[in-house]
C-alpha cells in the first residue's frame, strides 16, 4: 500500500473543519485589563478612544456583543433606503464612472485633454468653467481668462470644445454655476448644428444657486430668477434629454470651508429640500425632479469616516423623499464625488498622491456613482498631462489592479462601519432639522448660522494642527529642508485676454445684427411656459449672442440677490505653509534667517532626543538650526550660542539633568545676549517651570506646546 497521499486526500486534511473550542472566549472586561496593562499607567479611555470633528467618539473595538443592534437585518443593495447602495449589482455589471476634469483655459484645448482622458481611462468628460464663465462675463467686460477652469463666451467655444464628444457613450459633468440654462442652451444649439441628437446628452450640466450664494456671498441674479431658469433646465431635460442632469446639489462649500461630514451632508440635503420645493411650486412632478439632481461631495481624510458618511446620506435623502412622495426607485441619491481640496497641501505635495488614494478608496467603497480624483498638485497650479495621468490612474488601478469592483458592499455588515453610519444619520438628521426649524437653509444662510458653524471646526482643525494633535506630514511636522516648491506655471493674462478679444470680436463681427437684436428683445421679454427659455436661449446663440450678452437680456428687470456672508474656501495647512513662505521670502530678500542655537548638554544618548525634536520643530518655519554633538559645561554652551550668532538658544538634555543645568546656562545667555530668545526642550513640572522662566527660560516646547504661535511670535520679534 503506498504512503503517498492522493489529491483526494489532501483535499480531504485542506477542507478539515477546524475548531477554536480550545481557546476561551475573551470578554471585552479581559481584553480592556489587557489593555490597560500595557498602556502602564495610561488613561484607558483617553488612550483607547478617539474624538472626531463631527461630536462621534471612535471606539476601541467594535463587537457584536456591543454593537449587534446597529446592523441592519434583511437589507440589500438597490432596495429600501440604499443604506447598501443604489444599484443592486454594485460595481459587478457597470463600474463608477471615472471623471478627469480638465481646466486647460481655451475650449479646443480643453477638448483635446479630455479626449486623451477618455482614450486613457476615463469615462466622463469633465470639464471646469473658468470663473468668469460660470458668472456669465467675459473679456469684454474685464474679466479675467482661464481662473480655475475654461472659458467659454460663444456657440462657436462650445463647437470647439465638445468636437468628437462621443455623448452616447461617455458623459458629460460641467458645473455650471449658479444657473445652467444658457450653457444648456448654447449647447442644445451646438449639438443640433452637428447633426447629433440632445437626446444622447447623459450625465450633468447643472447649477447650484444656493451653493453658488455660500461661496460668494452674493449671486449676480435673484434667487427666484436662479429658481426660475432651474426649472426651464429641468423641463427642457426631460423632454430632450432625459439622461441629462441639471441641478446640482454640491457640499464642496462647506467642506471647503472647513466643514465636519455632519455640517457638510445636512447643509447639502437642506439646500436639495430647497431646490425640490422650489421645483414642485413650479409644477415640475417628483419623478422629473428625482431624476433631475445629483450630488457632489469631498471624500475627506478620515476613511472609515467617509465610508459611513455616503452610506447615511443615502437612508436621508430616500427618507426625504418618501417623504415627498416619491415612488422607491425615485428615492435614490446619485453622487459625483471629489477628493478633498481642504486636505491637499503646497509643501510636500507628492503626500497628496496618498491622500488622494485613501480618499478615492473610500468612495469607491462608500458606493459613488462617479469620481473624479483631483491633481497632486491641484492648490499650485493648473493641471497638466503628467498630473492628471497620475490622479486617472489611480481610479484605474482600483478597478483594474485592486478588484474593486467586486463584491457588492464590501462593508455590509462591519460593526464598525455599520454602527458610525447609524451615528452618522442622527447626527445629521439633528443638524438638518436644525436647518429647517429656521426656515430652511436660505433663511438659515442669512442668519449666518451654517457660517458660523463651519467656521467653528476650522478653528477647531487649525487649533489642532497648531498644536500638532493633527499631522500634515511636510507641513506641521516632518517637514522637508531641501524640497524646491514645484512650479506654479502662471499663465500670461495678458495673451490670454487677447486671444479671447481677437475671438469674440472677429466673431461678432459676422452677426446679423438686426437678427440680434430681435434675439435680444424676445430673451427680454422672456416666458414663464416651462421649459420654453432654453430654446429662447438657443436662438441667440444661433445669432451669435455671447454667453454675457444672453445674460444681459434675461436680467432686464431683475435684481441681485441678497448679501451673505461668504463661506471661503481654505486648505487646512494654509496657515503653516504661510508661516514657511514668510521665512522663505524674508531669506530671499535679506539674505537672513531665524539662527536657532541647540545648546546640547551632555553626551549625544542623552540631548540626542530632544534636539531632534527641536530640529524638526523649527524646521516646520524653515528656520537654521545650527547643530553640535553637546557640551560639557554650561560655559562652553554659552560661549558657542554667542559665536554662532544665534536669535533663539534651545536648551536640550533630559528632565533629570535640567535643574542642575538649566538656571546657570540660562542666565548666563541673558546676561550676555539680551535679546536672544531662550527656549527649553520639554514640559517643567509645575513647580520647575517658575524656576527657570525666573533664570530667564522665555519659553518651552513639547509635544503639547501650540508650534504655530511659538514659530510666529518668533518670526515676529526677528521683523518679518
Amino acid at each position: 500500500m503506498s504512503d503517498k497521499k492522493t489529491s483526494k486526500d489532501a483535499e480531504r486534511d485542506l477542507l478539515a473543519p477546524v475548531s477554536f473550542d480550545e481557546f476561551e472566549k475573551p470578554t471585552y472586561e479581559r481584553w480592556q485589563a489587557e489593555v490597560e496593562k500595557a498602556l502602564k499607567g495610561g488613561d484607558f479611555h483617553k488612550k483607547m478612544f478617539t474624538p472626531t470633528y463631527e461630536g462621534i467618539t471612535l471606539q476601541p473595538i467594535y463587537t457584536p456583543a456591543l454593537h449587534a443592534e446597529n446592523i441592519p437585518k434583511g437589507v440589500y443593495p438597490g432596495a429600501g433606503q440604499f443604506l447598501r447602495g443604489t444599484i443592486a449589482s454594485g460595481y459587478i455589471k457597470e463600474s463608477w464612472g471615472v471623471s478627469q476634469y480638465v481646466d486647460d483655459s481655451l475650449p479646443k484645448d480643453a477638448n483635446h485633454a479630455s479626449l486623451y482622458e477618455i482614450v486613457k481611462g476615463g469615462t466622463i468628460h469633465n470639464i471646469r468653467l473658468d470663473e468668469a464663465t460660470r458668472h456669465d462675463q467675459d473679456v469684454q467686460v474685464g474679466a479675467s481668462v482661464g481662473v480655475g477652469g475654461t472659458s467659454l463666451s460663444t456657440m462657436d467655444d462650445c463647437s470647439q470644445l465638445i468636437e468628437r464628444f462621443n455623448f452616447k457613450e461617455n458623459p458629460l459633468y460641467i458645473e455650471t454655476g449658479a444657473s445652467a440654462a444658457i450653457l444648456l442652451g448654447m449647447l442644445s444649439a451646438t449639438v443640433k448644428a452637428s447633426k447629433k441628437q440632445t437626446s444622447d446628452l447623459k450625465g450633468l450640466v447643472g447649477a447650484d444657486p444656493i451653493g453658488v450664494w455660500a461661496k460668494d456671498g452674493a449671486l449676480h441674479m435673484s434667487l427666484d430668477t436662479a429658481f426660475d431658469e432651474m426649472a426651464h433646465t429641468v423641463v427642457w431635460a426631460k423632454e430632450q434629454a432625459p439622461e441629462l442632469r441639471t441641478v446640482l446639489v454640491s457640499g464642496d462649500v462647506y467642506a471647503n470651508g472647513g466643514a465636519n461630514d455632519v455640517q457638510e451632508v445636512a447643509y447639502a440635503l437642506a439646500t436639495a429640500v430647497c431646490y425640490v420645493r422650489q421645483l414642485a411650486q413650479r409644477n415640475i412632478d417628483m419623478q422629473t425632479i428625482a431624476k433631475s439632481m445629483m450630488f457632489t461631495f469631498s471624500m475627506g481624510a478620515n476613511f472609515f469616516m467617509e465610508i459611513a458618511k455616503l452610506r447615511a446620506l443615502r437612508v436621508l435623502w430616500a427618507r426625504i423623499m418618501e417623504e415627498f412622495g416619491a415612488e422607491e426607485q425615485d428615492r435614490a441619491v446619485h453622487v459625483h464625488g471629489r477628493t478633498s481640496a481642504f486636505t491637499k497641501t503646497v509643501y510636500d505635495p507628492y503626500v497628496n498622491l496618498l491622500r488622494n488614494t485613501t480618499q478615492a478608496f473610500s468612495g469607491v467603497v462608500g458606493g459613488l456613482n462617479s469620481l473624479e480624483v483631483s491633481p497632486f498638485d491641484q492648490p499650485i497650479r493648473k493641471s497638466d498631462e503628467f498630473s492628471r495621468r497620475i490622479a486617472r490612474n489611480i481610479q484605474v488601478m482600483l478597478q483594474t489592479e485592486f478588484e474593486l469592483r467586486q463584491p457588492v458592499d464590501p462593508v455590509g455588515g462591519s460593526w464598525y462601519v455599520e454602527t458610525l453610519a447609524a451615528e452618522l444619520c442622527e447626527k445629521i438628521w439633528a443638524e438638518f432639522q436644525t436647518i429647517e426649524s429656521k426656515g430652511g437653509i436660505i433663511a438659515a444662510l442669512k442668519e449666518g448660522y451654517p457660517q458660523a458653524q463651519v467656521k467653528s471646526i476650522l478653528n477647531e482643525r487649525f487649533k489642532n494642527l497648531a498644536f500638532r494633535k493633527d499631522v500634515a506630514v511636510g507641513n506641521n511636522m516632518y517637514a522637508n529642508m531641501t524640497e524646491e516648491l514645484l512650479d506654479p506655471k502662471p499663465e500670461n493674462q495678458e495673451t490670454l485676454r487677447q486671444k479671447r478679444v481677437a475671438h469674440l470680436e472677429e466673431y461678432l463681427a459676422g452677426a446679423d445684427q438686426d437678427a440680434l437684436v430681435k434675439a435680444q428683445a424676445t430673451l427680454e421679454a422672456s416666458t414663464t411656459e416651462p421649459g420654453a427659455l432654453i430654446g429662447l436661449i438657443e436662438l441667440g446663440a444661433l445669432h451669435k449672442m455671447t454667453i454675457r450678452q444672453i445674460r444681459s437680456a434675461l436680467e432686464a428687470g431683475d435684481i441681485s440677490s441678497e448679501t451673505i456672508e461668504p463661506i471661503t474656501a481654505h486648505r487646512w495647512t494654509e496657515q503653516f505653509e504661510a508661516l514657511r513662505m514668510r521665512t522663505e521670502n524674508y531669506k530671499q530678500r535679506t539674505k537672513d534667517n531665524v539662527k536657532v542655537f541647540l545648546a546640547n548638554m551632555g553626551p549625544i544618548p542623552q540631548h540626542k532626543p530632544r534636539a531632534d525634536f527641536s530640529t524638526g520643530f523649527f524646521e516646520v518655519a524653515a528656520f537654521e538650526v545650527i547643530k553640535n554633538d553637546g557640551h560639557e559645561t554650561t560655559a562652553d554652551a554659552a560661549k558657542a550660542a554667542r559665536e554662532s550668532g544665534a536669535d533663539v538658544v534651545v536648551i536640550c538634555s533630559t528632565d533629570d539633568t535640567y535643574p542642575e543645568l538649566v538656571p546657570p546656562l540660562a542666565k548666563e545667555l541673558k546676561e550676555t545676549m539680551p535679546n536672544v530668545t531662550v527656549i527649553l526642550a520639554g514640559a517643567p513640572s509645575k513647580d520647575l517651570e517658575p524656576v527657570y522662566r525666573e533664570a530667564g527660560v522665555d519659553d518651552f516646547i513639547s509635544v503639547r506646546a501650540n508650534c504655530y504661535a511659538i514659530l510666529n511670535t518668533l518670526q515676529d520679534k526677528k521683523g518679518m
